[in-house]
């Protein structure tokens, strides 16, 4: 079991800037972001290897760096925000997948997510 605590949300205007956090309980090879915005599916921001091997949206790719400190705590730098950033972000972890990067398909443990708003 692992667990993740999220921390950063808030509401920024379009061009903006956040930063996320997220602590977890243990050093989990893959950890990620992940978003959902009202009434679309959940989706994949970023991922990163404790090695540091990331993956990127295309739509955050240039604006958001993923980022781990210790293994354990995770960051999202979010630049350039747009309102179509708005969304509920998520922390997640997998424990169980050691490839050279992390599919989105592979994680398995969630946090409880944190607010971003971004108004034009």
């Amino acid at each position: 079991q692992v667990q993740l605590v999220e921390s950063g949300g808030g509401s920024v205007q379009s061009g903006g800037s956040l930063r996320l956090s997220c602590v977890a309980s243990s050093n989990p090879w893959c950890m990620g972001w992940f978003r959902q915005a009202p009434g679309k599916e959940r989706e994949g921001v970023a991922t990163t290897t404790t090695y540091g091997a990331t993956t990127y949206a295309d739509s955050v790719k240039g604006r958001f760096t993923i980022s781990r400190d210790n293994a354990n705590t995770l960051y999202l730098q979010m630049n350039s925000l747009k309102p179509e950033d708005t969304a509920l972000y998520y922390c997640a972890a997998s424990d169980s997948w050691y490839g050279a990067t992390c599919p989105d398909r592979v994680f398995g443990y969630w946090g409880q997510g944190t607010q971003v708003t971004v108004s034009s």
